[in-house]
């Protein structure tokens, strides 16, 4: 006869025995974890789109569904491809792209092979499409420039991603030989975001392969790190950096690094700081968020990019700082109101946990904040503000200098007179 404690350890064994780890190595594609998405959550939740699994089935975005099917059917018949190759493919990889995601998944097999299918075909059409250019006028997604726009900022969300090896693999069985006559995945790729006018999408030919890429959201991340990346010192971050207003008063010159995509390229020599220029419009929160909260759950000790952005929060405090950096050009302002470029980029690092910093940010911040301290700096740097901002102030301060020599060595050759008399 067996008791309750025995039935009870019973199934506590079976439990046990069933556990597995929730992430494994292969997890790439995240849940972004409420702390930071509570700060803004439409930036990590697609508009118009769902892709993968953990959108799939939001009422908000079944609109798109038809036209994903109309894709997908589009897609099997422009490459002669048929569904069951298709299907048979993805089943093949299931095992694989299922453990690519941090969340247990609920659907059955077949339906996380469908869910694959169509979104994978319809992401491969729709690549298609835009690089033929020849929109029909009952395809709302090519035809309608605003949709494409907004399709294009939901396909580099992290939480909507399929693995980009899936795609490649589905590409090479429906294309075997692109060629001359039609380009590379990565091309179609690089052609499709081309669309959001970020100079980074432009340096195809710098980049010739995958670099071993997991999917959208880590491709842009890898297209603005194309650059030597810095060591990394463990333990170390920045601590303090004063502000743009603050650095700009003690004598310091912004300039922008000409025709540079990559975040990570800044030099600091005499009292200039060289920087890349920085395109602030709507879509760049949503760019940056997802990016950061990618290397909060998968680089944590890579984090190029909130290297930038908490290299940045130091230097914007206020309205004024950006006024200074809109004026160096160092900031784009395609947003029109400083005070929400001031909010945006002071939000973004909010509860974001800084591992270790870049050798690079590490050094200039360390030179600035000596450049900062120098006593002899600020006062040349407040004599130049206070009486020295124009030609007609400079020439006035001039005069009064020598007005005040002249009466000074009157005054001594005065005292010289009457000591000799």
């Amino acid at each position: 006869m067996a008791y309750k404690g025995d039935v009870v350890r019973i199934n506590v064994k079976e439990m046990l025995e069933g556990a597995r780890a929730p992430i494994t190595a292969e997890c790439c594609i995240y849940k972004v974890p409420f702390s930071i998405r509570r700060h803004n959550e439409e930036a990590y939740t697609p508009k118009v789109v769902s892709i993968g699994p953990f959108h799939h089935g939001n009422p908000r975005l079944q609109d798109m569904e038809k036209h994903k099917l109309f894709y997908s059917k589009a897609f099997l018949q422009r490459t002669q491809t048929t569904s069951d190759s298709f299907i048979g493919k993805i089943e093949e990889m299931e095992p694989e792209f299922r453990r690519c995601y941090s969340h247990t998944l609920e659907f059955s097999k077949e339906q996380l092979v469908k869910i694959i299918f169509v979104d994978c075909a319809f992401i491969l059409e729709l690549f298609c499409r835009y690089r033929d250019r020849v929109p029909k006028k009952d395809d709302m997604c090519a035809s309608i420039p605003r949709l494409s726009y907004s399709i294009a900022y939901d396909l580099l969300l992290l939480e909507n991603q399929v693995p980009f090896s899936v795609l490649e693999s589905l590409f090479s069985l429906s294309f075997p030989s692109p060629g001359a006559d039609f380009p590379s995945f990565l091309k179609l790729t690089f052609n499709f975001f081309q669309q959001l006018k970020r100079s980074v999408f432009y340096n195809i030919n710098d980049f010739h392969k995958n670099n071993g890429i997991r999917h959208f959201t880590d491709l842009i991340r890898t297209f603005h790190l194309q650059y030597p990346l810095p060591s990394r010192i463990d333990g170390k971050i920045i601590e303090h950096l004063p502000s743009a207003t603050e650095l700009s008063e003690a004598g310091l010159r912004f300039k922008v690094l000409e025709n540079e995509s990559c975040l990570l390229k800044l030099d600091f020599s005499g009292r200039v700081l060289e920087i890349p220029q920085l395109v602030v419009d709507d879509g760049i929160e949503t760019l940056f968020r997802n990016m950061l909260a990618l290397e909060q759950c998968h680089y944590p000790f890579q984090s190029y990019i909130t290297d930038y952005l908490h290299f940045l929060d130091f230097l914007v405090n206020t309205n004024r700082d950006v006024d200074i950096l809109v004026r160096e050009k160092v900031f784009l302002n395609w947003l029109g109101d400083t005070d929400s470029v001031a909010t945006m980029i002071n939000g973004l690092v909010k509860d974001i946990t800084v591992y270790n910093t870049g050798s690079q940010f590490l050094d200039v911040s360390e030179k600035l904040n000596a450049f900062h301290k120098n006593p002899w700096r600020k006062l040349k740097s407040a004599l130049r503000r206070d009486y020295c901002r124009g030609p007609w102030q400079t020439a006035a301060s001039t005069a009064a200098v020598i007005l005040l020599i002249l009466s000074f060595v009157q005054t001594v050759c005065s005292i010289l007179q009457v000591i000799h008399q």
